[in-house]
């Protein structure tokens, strides 16, 4: 492997980062995330605590 040319490595290089890329946006675009249906009518309770020392 060290024998290549330093050519092949960046071939190489943009071959592994493309397909990093395009995973990513498949990955993205494929999931559909959807909100649960009671969360849509009713609003988040949040809950505030007072810290006693």
């Amino acid at each position: 492997m060290p024998q290549m040319m330093p050519m092949s490595w960046f071939t190489l290089f943009m071959l592994f980062s493309l397909v990093l890329i395009l995973f990513a946006i498949m990955t993205y675009f494929i999931f559909h995330y959807s909100l649960p249906p009671s969360s849509n009518t009713k609003s988040l309770n949040t809950k505030s605590f007072n810290w006693k020392w």
